[in-house]
């Protein structure tokens, strides 16, 4: 049987729409009228995103890369392929699609050994990592204490003389290319960094874009007491990297303003370790569907533009190419944007950006109207019984050249690498001391592994975000249009 797609005919605010009085408008005329569509509403499209199809098309994608060595990753025939099945369900709901290049780099490890006086200690490069010299690097440790932005701020090495040696900060707060940024500033020879659990630091890679000066490695948590200890350590990490192609997938809605766009967006590629359900598989099903129950042709009054974004996972590439390409206007034009990435994690958290920065942590708030983003999903699980907790714009997804620019941004997470606390637990559920998702950037991170109750709220709270903003941006929740949105992103990226 097949599917009803929300869409031409909108998403239903009554159970029955009764037509009468045969073909309307036949007759002399000739012609028939269709009704127009009632306007979308926003519990209706959260109801209509339902998890088995979800879980249809993460079936789909776990095909996809288990037909394809395992995963889903840039410049492999599995993204290619998972381009092709994203499209093609699009376009079967009438979208117009596009699929435009862009260039991405490639990144290949030779050689990764570390010594730690002499016995030998996994370690992992990151993406995008400078090499040593072929024989490595010898020199002495330097550990960074321990705080609330380890290694974000040249402060954190008060009264260290990191000149000339390797120096071992922990994960966490800030991105992997900030702490490499400081690091090199301070003259350190390199830089590991050391895992928020006992797993090696799998899929972490430096911004592309950034330029890093260091070699920059990843170390175990179990492992970071013997190297900090260490007299003397020697690490030899050799890489190369390689331009490729890839693609984003982009489709918008036929109706509504294009002056005020609403961009909902996840990623559509995997890490090369494994095929990429959870993350990011689970955000892209629940963009996708969404699509599909809106459909191309809504009665809305701001257009959709949905969005699956290549090479995320090498530094947020498709993203950050795609808002280059676009004119002053053309970002103008964008409302805001809706990011979803990782909704189905096996011990689940509830989290929601945190667009006034009411945490305190890490970095400050998102542009104007974030704040409104954030209460909106907020309210959307609070009605359905879940507290959340916020999640800090850490610069880890595709939110981040948006925020760059001034657009206001939000969306859920389920958590990653992450430990879920003993609070949390006592909310949520789950095990208390361990990741969000235990499985993450791992050949682990199947379909069998998604938590369906979790992802079955996450991807109905991506149809009543869609639709709130697709029907307005005014009010208390709203983002600012016009003049006013003119003037708070310069005043946000000044």
């Amino acid at each position: 049987m097949a599917r009803r797609v929300l869409g031409r005919a909108g998403v239903s605010v009554a159970a029955v729409v009764l037509l009468v009085g045969g073909c309307a408008g036949d007759g002399e005329s000739g012609l028939d009228t269709d009704p127009p569509p009632p306007p979308v509403e926003a519990t209706a499209l959260a109801d209509a995103v339902r998890i088995d199809a979800v879980m249809g098309h993460l079936t789909e994608l776990g095909r996809i890369a288990g037909e394809h060595d395992g995963n889903r990753a840039l410049g492999t025939a599995g993204y290619d392929a998972s381009v092709d099945y994203v499209a093609e369900r699009l376009r079967d709901a009438g979208f117009e699609v596009q699929t435009p290049e862009f260039d991405a780099t490639m990144f290949r490890v030779e050689t990764e050994t570390l010594t730690a006086d002499g016995a030998p200690v996994e370690v992992r490069a990151l993406g995008f990592s400078p090499s040593t010299v072929p024989e490595g690097l010898t020199a002495p440790v330097v550990r960074v204490p321990t705080d609330e932005t380890p290694g974000c701020e040249s402060t954190d090495y008060d009264g260290l003389d990191a000149a000339g040696a390797v120096v071992i900060v922990d994960r966490g707060v800030c991105t992997f290319s900030v702490k490499e940024r400081v690091a090199a500033d301070l003259g350190a020879a390199a830089l590991l960094v050391v895992n928020n659990q006992d797993g090696p630091l799998t899929g972490a890679a430096l911004a592309e874009d950034q330029q890093p000066r260091i070699p920059v490695g990843g170390l175990a948590g179990t492992e970071a007491q013997t190297v900090s200890e260490a007299g003397v350590i020697t690490l030899t990490l050799v890489t190369a990297t390689d331009r490729q192609r890839s693609r984003n997938v982009v489709a918008q809605t036929a109706t509504g303003s294009p002056d005020d766009v609403v961009v909902v967006g996840a990623h559509l590629d995997s890490v090369p370790e494994g095929p990429g359900i959870n993350d990011n598989g689970s955000g892209v099903a629940a963009v996708l569907e969404t699509a599909l129950q809106l459909g191309n042709e809504p009665n809305i009054g701001n257009a959709v533009r949905f969005a699956f974004w290549g090479a995320e996972e090498v530094g947020l590439v498709g993203s950050s190419r795609y808002i280059e390409s676009l004119s002053d206007e053309e970002r103008h034009d964008i409302a805001l944007y809706l990011n979803f990435d990782m909704l189905g994690s096996p011990n689940p958290g509830y989290l929601v950006f945190d667009g006034d920065d009411s945490d305190r942590v890490g970095a400050g708030p998102g542009p104007e109207g974030s704040a409104g983003i954030e209460r909106i999903f907020a309210r959307y699980f609070a009605d359905r019984g879940i507290d959340v907790d916020g999640t800090d714009f850490d610069g880890r997804s595709d939110y981040g050249p948006f925020v760059a620019v001034g657009i206001p941004a939000g969306g859920v997470f389920s958590g990653a690498d992450d430990t879920k606390t003993a609070e949390q637990a006592g909310k949520w559920g789950g095990t208390p001391g361990e990741a969000f998702d235990p499985n993450y950037h791992s050949p682990e991170d199947t379909v069998e592994n998604i938590d369906r109750e979790a992802l079955a709220a996450a991807a109905s709270a991506v149809g009543y975000g869609t639709a709130v903003y697709a029907q307005s941006l005014e009010g208390p929740d709203g983002v600012p249009v016009g003049e006013a949105r003119t003037q708070a992103r310069a005043e946000f990226t000044e």
